[in-house]
């Protein structure tokens, strides 16, 4: 027997296709995963979807599974969850998620997979790598109890910051959107809604996820004397414009940028990257986080999926893609 998948490549920018991949026999140390579900990462995939990965960025923006190279062909993705059909014992017949592009079946080191817990459904369990940058990013932000903290920009990881920040003892978290309709979802993660108009100022923490530059100043604009900025967003090729007068350096304001490639120099010494991706799976048996998953399609369907997606035409938060029940051999 042979064993083949189909996988999702970006052929040239705006383009994707689904190609045949061979796959190896697993090792003794590897395991074979089917796939059940994968997650697109809305910003990061459109972006490289459209070419937007600036060259200089191209060695950092690489995923871990990655094929190719930008601006294409490329295998790119990072939420997948699976379950274990050969390698080790202890791992066999297991769900599991994986930093695995969009992939019907693959091969990887057994412990480049984490076992999801029982109690966490595998549709829900494909935001993991979202959730952990929001544990990387409040590690970083490292909030105190009874903070005022606002999330500007209610996309994956906006919300997903919003809702872990939530759980701290006597935080009040608001949400700020352009987009009213994201008024629902902050109800559902249990956190205040607010227009950019009407967003609350005296902040002591915010963090910035819109990917624009009217959102990062708005940030700024909504610190308390001596507040930080968080900044998650991923810009790409984009420039941003920043006016820092005002009070900038007066209310001695901070922006300090987080990025889940590494782990928070806060926890560096004590946690390693699957404590971190561990931890993020054990926060997803919170059932607000299914507010967050608001479209679905089959894998088929993934290259049209992508292009409307990275034009707009397709709007929500997490989009995932399902994989039904497929043999991973073909003769």
């Amino acid at each position: 027997m042979r064993r083949e998948a189909q996988a999702f490549w970006l052929h040239s920018p705006g383009t994707g296709e689904l190609r045949a991949m061979r796959l190896p026999d697993p090792g003794p140390d590897e395991v074979l995963v089917r796939t059940l579900y994968s997650g697109i990462s809305r910003g990061t995939e459109t972006l490289v979807f459209s070419g937007g990965v600036p060259e200089s960025q191209y060695a950092a923006m690489r995923a871990p599974f990655q094929e190719g190279g930008f601006p294409g062909p490329v295998k790119y993705g990072y939420l997948n969850v699976g379950v274990v059909e050969a390698g080790p014992p202890a791992l066999r017949g297991r769900t599991v998620f994986c930093l695995y592009p969009h992939q019907t079946a693959y091969v990887v080191p057994a412990d480049a997979v984490v076992c999801v817990p029982e109690d966490v459904p595998p549709a829900r369990a494909v935001l993991a790598g979202t959730v952990e940058t929001a544990v990387n990013a409040l590690w970083d932000a490292a909030p105190l109890v009874g903070d005022r903290i606002t999330v500007v920009g209610a996309g994956m990881v906006g919300c997903c910051v919003a809702r872990v920040a939530a759980r701290f003892p006597g935080v009040h978290v608001q949400l700020v959107d352009a987009d009213a309709t994201k008024a629902a979802v902050a109800a559902a993660l249990g956190v205040e809604f607010a227009l950019p108009a009407t967003a609350e100022p005296g902040r002591d923490l915010v963090v910035h996820a819109s990917a624009t530059s009217a959102g990062l100043q708005h940030a700024l604009e909504l610190l308390a004397p001596e507040g930080t900025v968080i900044e998650l967003s991923w810009y790409g090729d984009r420039a941003v414009n920043l006016s820092l007068g005002g009070s900038f350096h007066s209310g001695r304001l901070t922006i300090r940028s987080s990025q889940v490639g590494t782990v928070s120099p806060a926890r560096r010494g004590s946690r390693t990257f699957a404590d971190r991706l561990a931890l993020a799976l054990e926060l997803l048996r919170d059932r607000a986080f299914d507010a967050l998953i608001t479209d679905e399609s089959r894998f088929e369907q993934l290259p049209d999926v992508l292009a409307r997606l990275s034009t707009g035409d397709l709007p929500g938060l997490c989009h995932l893609i399902t994989y039904g029940d497929r043999p991973t051999c073909s003769a």
